[in-house]
């Protein structure tokens, strides 16, 4: 998740997708009838870690953007 983040990926199904497709270069199996609820579960993390970076970034004075995004 730090390396997507620090690469500045958004919280949106193409993120999903890559990280998908990291973990299958990995060995790891994904069944392609749980491709799907994969993809939502592991979106759903990354936008945790994300809101977590944000919600430390903020006590500690940092910026309050989603990767990628131009200080406001």
């Amino acid at each position: 998740m730090a390396e997507l983040y620090a690469e500045g990926r958004q919280t949106n199904k193409e993120t999903g997708e890559e990280i998908l497709l990291r973990l299958e270069k990995m060995n790891n199996y994904i069944p392609s009838s749980a491709r799907r609820e994969y993809l939502s579960v592991v979106l759903k993390e990354y936008r945790e870690y994300v809101a977590n970076r944000k919600n430390n970034a903020q006590s500690k004075g940092g910026s309050r953007n989603e990767p990628g995004e131009k200080d406001r």
